[in-house]
């Protein structure tokens, strides 16, 4: 097969304005970024509260973070997208439906359920990683917090947490690489994120090999990028003897 590329078809019009096909990319990956950086301050705010509920004395507790770490982690996340977008809506009350369905506008509805559901389905995973670091310190750090007359939530706050994350850097950065990638999924409600634009880019330059290579290319140097970046997190926060620096 003989293929002839061309790669200044980005920077030709595509008929919609003065915008050309690279305007459309740098809209995606804006989409896609806004996606996954406000859906991962819920995964990690919610996944660490539930990853202390998971290792609390309190059974109730447990059971709770159990329980939604269960439901989460075992539904498909397409599954859970077209819930938050076709079905809670109309669950709401009536004032909130019309505002969600009506008042806004279409693509700030899909974000907003896309950011929900891929918020609430990584704060399960988050809630696993937190829970087995802390399970990986040493019991007698807890002892002894509770000996210098520490509570309950201060040991967590002031002595396990702090030392948790630390040691979880690595699958923590696995689950943010992630939640980028699984950004993927708004296109299916219409929100024109990085995958949405590169279709489109697709079907109306008719450069179906030009459109998905520059996605893919996207898709690598961002998620190198961030995993450059935990990593160099990682070394500057590492608690010696609880983690690996590459041997070190």
């Amino acid at each position: 097969m003989q293929y002839s590329w061309n790669w200044g078809v980005f920077f030709d019009s595509t008929g919609v304005g003065d915008e050309i096909y690279l305007d459309w990319y740098v809209s995606g990956l804006g989409w896609t970024i806004a996606i996954a950086l406000s859906a991962w301050v819920i995964a990690l705010l919610l996944g660490s509260l539930l990853g202390v509920l998971r290792t609390v004395p309190q059974r109730g507790l447990r059971a709770i973070g159990t329980a939604y770490v269960e439901l989460f982690r075992n539904v498909p996340l397409l599954v859970q997208l077209f819930i938050w977008y076709f079905l809670i809506p109309d669950l709401l009350p009536e004032g909130l439906q019309t505002w969600f369905k009506q008042d806004l506008n279409p693509t700030t509805s899909a974000f907003i359920s896309v950011m929900i559901c891929l918020g609430l389905f990584t704060a399960a995973r988050v809630c696993e990683q937190v829970r087995t670091g802390i399970e990986s310190l040493p019991k007698g750090q807890a002892n002894a917090a509770k000996a210098m007359g520490f509570r309950t939530a201060q040991i967590y706050a002031s002595v396990l947490l702090p030392q948790a994350f630390r040691v979880i850097i690595p699958p923590l950065t696995s689950e943010f690489l992630n939640i980028f990638k699984n950004s993927s999924v708004a296109s299916l409600i219409g929100l024109m994120e990085l995958l949405a634009q590169t279709k489109q880019t697709a079907e109306f330059s008719a450069r179906l090999f030009e459109a998905f290579t520059l996605a893919t290319l996207i898709y690598f140097t961002l998620n190198m990028s961030l995993m450059l970046l935990m990593r160099l997190i990682e070394k500057k926060v590492a608690v010696p003897g609880l983690i690996s620096l590459g041997g070190k």
